[in-house]
């Protein structure tokens, strides 16, 4: 299966650090799922204030990184001129759980799978992982909007 580094995925979204927070996409199977891979280290700039002595991954960046994965499938799968000058943007979040706290150094897994597009509209779900544990799910809506 296809994989993409960070300089591929730069390629692919707007997003650049600290909130790019993809490392990695691998898995790939085209406009239907992968996986983004995030190495979330002590020092990564969200985790220095959330919290101070016990670092944590804020839920929300969780939910961003499923965002983010989902935004690199499309644009990797869909034809280059559909995409280009265009932005992913996050319509709706449904159903986040968050099962335990993901702490520094690991390595989280987004397993994301679209679940429906219609026109400029994606719906995808996705689960978190650390090792086999799941960390995380959810499901949310995008689309792809003209970029300004």
């Amino acid at each position: 299966m296809e994989t993409l580094n960070k300089d591929q995925i730069k390629n692919l979204l707007p997003h650049r650090e600290p909130m790019l927070l993809i490392d990695e996409l691998t898995n790939i199977k085209k406009l239907s799922s992968a996986t983004g891979i995030l190495n979330l280290r002590k020092d990564s700039p969200f985790v220095q204030g959330h919290f101070p002595g016990q670092p944590v991954m804020p839920g929300v960046l969780i939910v961003e990184a499923f965002g983010q994965t989902a935004a690199a499938l499309t644009a990797h799968g869909i034809d280059k001129e559909t995409y280009d000058n265009k932005l992913v943007f996050l319509m709706s979040v449904e159903k986040a759980r968050f099962r335990s706290p993901v702490i520094p150094d690991c390595k989280l897994e987004l397993r994301i799978e679209s679940i429906r597009s219609h026109g400029r509209v994606w719906k995808y779900k996705g689960e978190a992982f650390v090792g086999e544990k799941k960390m995380a799910d959810a499901q949310w809506s995008a689309t792809i909007v003209d970029r300004k």
